[in-house]
């Protein structure tokens, strides 16, 4: 048994993304890696060596002794692994999405409930910290645009981009909007890969918001950027940067001392665009969104991506794969 308050936390999976949670977890107080199994011995021996981190050729025994996993498997696994470390008695990690398909979730969300454990979900960009800015300001939008491209990489084609990239902005929408859908237009076309390549979505809110969002996985460019349109406001976000702009219609011109840019606007009544590009803080996303799963358990609450949120983003997602068809 443990004599002490320490978070007992296994990695399963331990490919790129992986290697970057054992990597994370390390530099966490309060916790322990327990251990790491992979599929592939090979790797596993590498990441056991570089992390000095034990390595488990069972899955079962590294769930035996562990008090949460965090699995960074491809997403037909996580299911299987999901459930089996709910039986073990383990609070729960797992990179986005959720699983497959809404089911399956399902089925993790009603037992993770009865066995009273947290399910924790790796929609990262929650945890970026140009977003963490984006949350101090009141966002009520009546239009969205994203767009989030990628250079072809092999891994990941496991899922259609829409799985791949494009939930993680249908998340932060859904968080965003705080609304029920109304309507979806959807097209995609498979360029390099079995799977949808390039997606673009149109969501009708009953509220009134619109979002556009396409997502691309075979750009010659990298993009993660979001624009949203409220009355009298507009703020853009970079997630791969970390900028945050905001361009905002005031009656009266700010006191000099602030230094935002000012325009005057024509008209009988003056009215003034102010800019403003707030400062955002210097932070690891992948390390905040651990240490806000290791609090989760500690303060045993509910977590900012839980896996209630997550299935819904599934859900979107998957609602949309079936509008394109495969």
């Amino acid at each position: 048994m443990k004599k002490d308050n320490t978070i007992r936390i296994g990695v399963i999976g331990v490919g790129h993304l992986g290697n970057f949670h054992v990597k994370r977890l390390r530099e966490i107080s309060g916790i322990s890696i327990s251990g790491i199994y992979d599929n592939n011995p090979i790797r596993t021996d590498e990441i056991s060596n570089q992390y000095d981190v034990k390595s488990f050729s069972s899955l079962e025994k590294l769930l035996e002794i562990s008090d949460a996993v965090s699995i960074v498997t491809p997403t037909p696994y996580h299911f299987e692994i999901a459930n089996l470390a709910l039986d073990k008695d383990c609070h729960l990690f797992i990179e986005k999405p959720i699983t497959d398909n809404i089911e399956h979730a399902g089925l993790l969300l009603n037992k993770a409930e009865k066995l009273n454990k947290i399910i924790q979900v790796g929609h990262i960009e929650r945890f970026n910290p140009a977003f963490t800015v984006l949350k101090n300001l009141h966002i009520q939008p009546l239009f969205i645009e994203a767009h989030r491209l990628a250079e072809f990489n092999p891994r990941g084609n496991d899922v259609p981009v829409i799985l791949d990239l494009m939930i993680h902005d249908l998340d932060i929408i859904l968080s965003l909007v705080g609304s029920e859908i109304k309507d979806i237009r959807a097209n995609g076309v498979k360029v390099v890969s079995s799977s949808i390549d390039i997606a673009n979505a149109r969501i009708e809110f009953e509220n009134g918001c619109i979002a556009n969002v396409t997502a691309s996985r075979i750009s010659q460019k990298i993009m993660r950027k979001m624009r949203l349109f409220q009355n009298e406001e507009y703020i853009t976000i970079d997630f791969q940067n970390g900028v945050l702009e905001e361009y905002k219609i005031c009656a009266n011109p700010p006191e000099s001392k602030v230094t935002e840019k000012v325009v005057e606007l024509g008209g009988p009544e003056k009215r003034y665009v102010l800019y403003r590009k707030p400062q955002v803080p210097k932070q690891d996303a992948l390390k905040e969104e651990l240490t806000h799963f290791t609090n989760s358990i500690t303060n045993a609450q509910k977590p900012e991506t839980d896996g209630e949120s997550a299935a819904k983003a599934l859900a979107l997602a998957l609602e949309i794969q079936k509008i394109i068809g495969n």
